[in-house]
Protein backbone atom coordinates (compact mmCIF):
# COMPACT_ATOMS: atom_id res chain seq x y z
CA UNK A 1 0.00 0.00 0.00
CA UNK A 2 1.42 3.31 -0.96
CA UNK A 3 1.47 5.92 1.82
CA UNK A 4 -0.66 9.17 1.01
CA UNK A 5 1.85 11.46 1.62
CA UNK A 6 4.26 9.48 -0.94
CA UNK A 7 1.37 10.32 -3.91
CA UNK A 8 1.25 14.07 -2.65
CA UNK A 9 4.82 14.39 -2.53
CA UNK A 10 5.85 12.94 -6.11
CA UNK A 11 3.68 16.21 -7.50
CA UNK A 12 6.04 18.69 -5.27
CA UNK A 13 9.29 16.62 -6.04
CA UNK A 14 8.45 16.84 -9.65
CA UNK A 15 8.28 20.03 -9.60
CA UNK A 16 11.51 21.19 -8.10
CA UNK A 17 12.98 18.09 -10.59
CA UNK A 18 11.71 19.67 -13.64
CA UNK A 19 12.57 23.28 -12.40
CA UNK A 20 16.12 22.27 -12.13
CA UNK A 21 16.19 20.24 -15.77
CA UNK A 22 19.18 22.06 -17.73
CA UNK A 23 21.32 22.68 -14.79
CA UNK A 24 22.26 19.23 -13.87
CA UNK A 25 26.13 18.47 -15.40
CA UNK A 26 26.60 15.01 -17.58
CA UNK A 27 29.26 12.11 -17.40
CA UNK A 28 31.43 14.29 -19.53
CA UNK A 29 32.30 16.69 -16.40
CA UNK A 30 34.66 14.07 -15.24
CA UNK A 31 32.63 13.67 -11.81
CA UNK A 32 33.83 17.19 -10.21
CA UNK A 33 30.76 17.96 -9.03
CA UNK A 34 29.55 14.86 -7.67
CA UNK A 35 32.65 14.69 -5.76
CA UNK A 36 31.99 17.93 -4.36
CA UNK A 37 28.58 18.03 -3.60
CA UNK A 38 27.53 14.58 -3.23
CA UNK A 39 25.24 13.77 -6.27
CA UNK A 40 25.88 12.00 -9.29
CA UNK A 41 26.83 13.65 -12.11
CA UNK A 42 25.13 12.47 -14.87
CA UNK A 43 21.95 14.34 -17.03
CA UNK A 44 18.95 15.84 -15.51
CA UNK A 45 16.00 12.77 -15.43
CA UNK A 46 12.47 13.01 -15.67
CA UNK A 47 11.26 13.46 -12.78
CA UNK A 48 11.78 10.96 -9.61
CA UNK A 49 8.55 8.94 -8.79
CA UNK A 50 8.23 9.28 -4.89
CA UNK A 51 5.74 6.02 -5.36
CA UNK A 52 8.36 3.28 -6.86
CA UNK A 53 8.48 2.12 -10.37
CA UNK A 54 4.84 1.01 -10.54
CA UNK A 55 3.92 5.02 -10.37
CA UNK A 56 6.02 5.68 -14.06
CA UNK A 57 10.04 5.91 -13.30
CA UNK A 58 11.58 6.03 -16.65
CA UNK A 59 14.64 4.28 -15.78
CA UNK A 60 15.10 0.32 -15.62
CA UNK A 61 14.90 -1.16 -12.56
CA UNK A 62 18.65 -2.26 -11.79
CA UNK A 63 18.48 -6.26 -12.90
CA UNK A 64 18.57 -9.23 -10.10
CA UNK A 65 21.73 -10.93 -9.76
CA UNK A 66 21.49 -14.10 -12.04
CA UNK A 67 18.47 -12.80 -14.13
CA UNK A 68 20.72 -11.35 -17.34
CA UNK A 69 23.79 -11.05 -17.90
CA UNK A 70 25.72 -7.83 -17.18
CA UNK A 71 28.07 -6.33 -18.79
CA UNK A 72 32.00 -6.41 -17.76
CA UNK A 73 33.27 -3.60 -15.39
CA UNK A 74 35.41 -2.75 -18.11
CA UNK A 75 32.68 -1.97 -20.77
CA UNK A 76 30.59 0.31 -18.46
CA UNK A 77 31.45 3.65 -19.84
CA UNK A 78 28.84 6.85 -20.63
CA UNK A 79 28.31 7.45 -24.38
CA UNK A 80 30.33 10.81 -23.43
CA UNK A 81 32.34 11.71 -20.54
CA UNK A 82 33.64 9.48 -17.82
CA UNK A 83 31.87 8.26 -14.20
CA UNK A 84 33.36 9.10 -11.11
CA UNK A 85 34.72 6.35 -9.02
CA UNK A 86 31.72 5.77 -7.13
CA UNK A 87 29.32 5.95 -9.78
CA UNK A 88 31.09 3.42 -11.13
CA UNK A 89 31.41 1.42 -7.81
CA UNK A 90 27.49 1.32 -7.66
CA UNK A 91 26.56 0.39 -11.90
CA UNK A 92 29.55 -2.64 -11.25
CA UNK A 93 27.32 -5.98 -11.62
CA UNK A 94 24.10 -3.71 -11.97
CA UNK A 95 24.23 -2.99 -16.17
CA UNK A 96 22.56 -5.38 -18.35
CA UNK A 97 24.27 -6.47 -21.51
CA UNK A 98 23.74 -3.82 -24.29
CA UNK A 99 21.73 -1.38 -22.18
CA UNK A 100 23.30 2.33 -21.42
CA UNK A 101 24.73 2.49 -17.94
CA UNK A 102 23.93 6.24 -17.97
CA UNK A 103 19.99 5.07 -17.93
CA UNK A 104 20.91 3.02 -14.74
CA UNK A 105 22.93 5.68 -13.02
CA UNK A 106 19.93 7.64 -13.14
CA UNK A 107 17.76 4.83 -11.65
CA UNK A 108 19.76 5.51 -8.52
CA UNK A 109 19.67 9.07 -8.66
CA UNK A 110 16.32 9.25 -8.86
CA UNK A 111 16.87 7.46 -5.31
CA UNK A 112 18.76 9.48 -3.99
CA UNK A 113 16.67 12.72 -4.82
CA UNK A 114 13.32 11.05 -3.38
CA UNK A 115 15.15 10.51 -0.26
CA UNK A 116 16.35 14.20 -0.25
CA UNK A 117 12.96 15.15 -0.51
CA UNK A 118 11.31 13.05 1.91
CA UNK A 119 14.20 13.56 4.64
CA UNK A 120 13.43 17.36 4.44
CA UNK A 121 9.81 16.89 4.50
CA UNK A 122 9.65 13.69 7.34
CA UNK A 123 12.43 11.89 8.56
CA UNK A 124 10.05 9.35 9.56
CA UNK A 125 8.47 9.14 6.26
CA UNK A 126 11.60 8.67 4.88
CA UNK A 127 12.80 6.01 6.76
CA UNK A 128 9.44 4.45 6.36
CA UNK A 129 9.25 4.65 2.46
CA UNK A 130 12.65 2.60 2.38
CA UNK A 131 11.25 -0.11 5.42
CA UNK A 132 7.89 -0.32 2.79
CA UNK A 133 9.73 -0.38 -0.24
CA UNK A 134 8.37 2.95 -1.74
CA UNK A 135 11.67 3.84 -2.06
CA UNK A 136 13.25 0.65 -4.25
CA UNK A 137 17.13 -0.15 -3.81
CA UNK A 138 18.04 2.06 -1.57
CA UNK A 139 20.93 0.95 0.14
CA UNK A 140 23.13 0.24 -2.94
CA UNK A 141 22.29 4.10 -3.66
CA UNK A 142 22.87 5.27 -0.52
CA UNK A 143 26.28 3.68 -0.45
CA UNK A 144 27.50 4.49 -3.34
CA UNK A 145 25.66 8.17 -4.68
CA UNK A 146 24.25 9.66 -1.52
CA UNK A 147 26.23 8.33 1.48
CA UNK A 148 24.98 10.97 3.86
CA UNK A 149 21.70 8.95 4.04
CA UNK A 150 23.20 6.23 5.13
CA UNK A 151 21.43 6.34 8.99
CA UNK A 152 18.09 5.81 7.36
CA UNK A 153 19.11 2.74 5.82
CA UNK A 154 20.44 1.63 9.33
CA UNK A 155 17.15 2.52 10.92
CA UNK A 156 15.13 0.73 8.47
CA UNK A 157 17.02 -2.46 8.54
CA UNK A 158 15.95 -2.32 11.92
CA UNK A 159 12.06 -1.90 10.81
CA UNK A 160 8.57 -4.00 9.99
CA UNK A 161 6.58 -3.35 6.61
CA UNK A 162 3.10 -4.18 6.91
CA UNK A 163 2.83 -8.47 6.54
CA UNK A 164 3.98 -11.27 8.65
CA UNK A 165 7.01 -11.61 10.37
CA UNK A 166 8.57 -15.02 12.08
CA UNK A 167 11.22 -16.21 13.35
CA UNK A 168 14.70 -14.48 13.85
CA UNK A 169 12.87 -11.77 11.94
CA UNK A 170 10.99 -10.48 15.28
CA UNK A 171 13.16 -8.35 17.08
CA UNK A 172 12.31 -7.55 20.78
CA UNK A 173 11.79 -3.97 21.53
CA UNK A 174 9.52 -0.60 21.33
CA UNK A 175 8.51 0.49 17.64
CA UNK A 176 6.11 2.83 16.43
CA UNK A 177 3.80 3.52 13.68
CA UNK A 178 4.40 6.98 12.56
CA UNK A 179 2.13 7.18 9.92
CA UNK A 180 -0.32 4.31 9.55
CA UNK A 181 -3.33 4.36 7.45
CA UNK A 182 -6.89 4.72 9.29
CA UNK A 183 -7.39 0.63 8.83
CA UNK A 184 -4.07 -0.31 10.98
CA UNK A 185 -4.54 -3.38 12.67
CA UNK A 186 -1.41 -5.96 14.63
CA UNK A 187 -0.75 -9.13 16.07
CA UNK A 188 1.94 -10.52 18.27
CA UNK A 189 1.57 -14.22 19.01
CA UNK A 190 3.85 -16.42 20.57
CA UNK A 191 4.86 -20.24 20.77
CA UNK A 192 1.72 -22.32 20.08
CA UNK A 193 0.18 -19.04 18.40
CA UNK A 194 -0.79 -17.77 21.85
CA UNK A 195 -2.22 -14.29 21.41
CA UNK A 196 0.31 -11.88 23.46
CA UNK A 197 -1.11 -8.51 21.68
CA UNK A 198 -3.19 -7.01 19.31
CA UNK A 199 -4.88 -3.83 18.35
CA UNK A 200 -5.75 -1.46 15.78
CA UNK A 201 -6.20 2.11 14.50
CA UNK A 202 -8.63 4.18 12.81
CA UNK A 203 -7.43 7.23 13.58
CA UNK A 204 -4.13 7.72 11.21
CA UNK A 205 -2.45 8.85 13.77
CA UNK A 206 1.14 7.48 15.19
CA UNK A 207 0.82 4.48 17.91
CA UNK A 208 3.15 2.10 19.35
CA UNK A 209 4.16 -1.06 20.65
CA UNK A 210 6.66 -3.54 22.61
CA UNK A 211 7.48 -6.71 20.85
CA UNK A 212 8.27 -8.81 24.17
CA UNK A 213 11.27 -11.49 24.53
CA UNK A 214 8.57 -14.34 23.92
CA UNK A 215 7.05 -12.94 20.65
CA UNK A 216 7.28 -15.68 17.60
CA UNK A 217 4.91 -13.87 14.84
CA UNK A 218 4.04 -9.94 13.98
CA UNK A 219 1.46 -9.34 11.73
CA UNK A 220 0.84 -5.56 10.57
CA UNK A 221 -1.85 -4.60 8.22
CA UNK A 222 -2.16 -0.70 6.98
CA UNK A 223 0.12 0.29 9.32
CA UNK A 224 2.49 1.02 6.78
CA UNK A 225 6.18 0.88 8.42
CA UNK A 226 7.37 0.51 12.27
CA UNK A 227 10.09 2.16 13.05
CA UNK A 228 13.12 1.20 15.78
CA UNK A 229 12.49 3.20 18.85
CA UNK A 230 15.40 3.51 21.61
CA UNK A 231 18.12 1.45 21.54
CA UNK A 232 16.78 -2.15 19.49
CA UNK A 233 18.10 -3.80 18.16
Amino acid sequence: MRHPFLTGAAVALATAVLAACGSADGPGDGGKKAEAGGKPSVAASPAPSVTGPAAGTTAPSPQKSGSTPKAPAGDITPATGSFTKKQEEYLTDRVPKGMDPAAVLQTGQETCDRLRYLVKADRDIAVGAIVSGEVPDAKPAVAHLCPQHQGLVDEAALGYADGTHEGAKVRPGRYTAASPTKACGWQLTGAGGKELDSGSSATGKAVEITVPESARTFTSTGCYAWLPQGDNG
